[in-house]
């Protein structure tokens, strides 16, 4: 049992050192690529990649992801308070995920921190976010992004995903304590039950041989005092002392 163990706890380890290292990819990739727009395209330009469609167009986002909350001056600071505390808290989940070995949840967990740190860099260094990824459906533009904003938005999608698709493996998530008690409390039942039916029965043998040498005694004591036939009382008239005759007369 405990090499099992042993052999789990190295393995969830294993697994949180790559997502570990996933993660920092990701966010050094994310940095690096907006480092790149920010020195090659100039502030509100944009470059088209797919003609009407996609386009590379640098803007400052003061906001959430998608923009959201730019307009608000206590947005940013707001902001780098949630992400900080949104980060650590996704990396604990993350390691406990990769310690119970489910890797598409602590998958999940590695892209959301990725995109939280991703974005924290620059709130915290530029007090803005860096945004260069801009598709255009006609007269409809959508909320410009980048890649921290991928990181965190496919990482809620499979989230969310396994919550309503696969409640079971989430299950395993949260619920494992109380199954390890279960299991544990069930084993200490089954240890219990064959002692109290061992015991049982060795309190049933002394019976049992008492019972056969009580059964043995009396066969003994048959054979040495046979049992005689019982003897019937004569009629009272034909006792002798009450023998009379036709005339009436006492012979006794």
């Amino acid at each position: 049992m405990s090499k099992k163990k042993n052999h789990s706890s190295i393995r969830g380890l294993e697994l949180m050192v790559l997502y570990v290292f996933l993660m920092l990819f990701l966010v050094v990739a994310d940095q690096i690529v907006k480092r790149a727009v920010d020195f090659t395209i100039e502030y509100q330009s944009n470059i088209p990649v797919i003609e009407n469609f996609f386009s590379l167009y640098y803007v400052r986002n003061t906001g959430s992801a998608f923009s959201l909350l730019a307009d608000k001056e206590w947005g940013i600071t707001a902001l780098t308070v949630i992400s900080s505390v949104m980060g650590a808290f996704v990396v604990i989940l993350m390691g406990i995920a990769c310690k119970k070995q489910l890797k598409l949840l602590g998958f999940a967990f590695c892209l959301i921190a990725s995109g939280a740190f991703g974005n924290l860099i620059d709130r915290v260094y530029w007090k803005y976010v860096i945004d260069y990824l801009r598709f255009d459906f006609g007269d409809y533009t959508f909320p410009i992004f980048n890649l921290a904003d991928i990181c965190a938005v496919v990482g809620t999608i499979i989230l969310m995903g396994i919550i309503i698709f696969g409640s079971k493996y989430f299950d395993r998530f949260w619920g494992s304590s109380d199954k390890k008690k279960k299991a544990k409390k069930q084993a200490a039942e089954e240890a219990v039950q064959p002692e109290q039916t061992e015991a049982g029965e060795e309190a049933n043998e002394p019976d049992q041989d008492t019972s056969d040498e009580q059964d043995e005694e009396l066969e003994e004591d048959t054979e040495d005092y046979p049992v005689k036939a019982p003897v019937r009382s004569a009629p009272l008239s034909l006792r002798p002392g009450n023998l009379i005759d036709h005339d009436g007369e006492d012979r006794s």
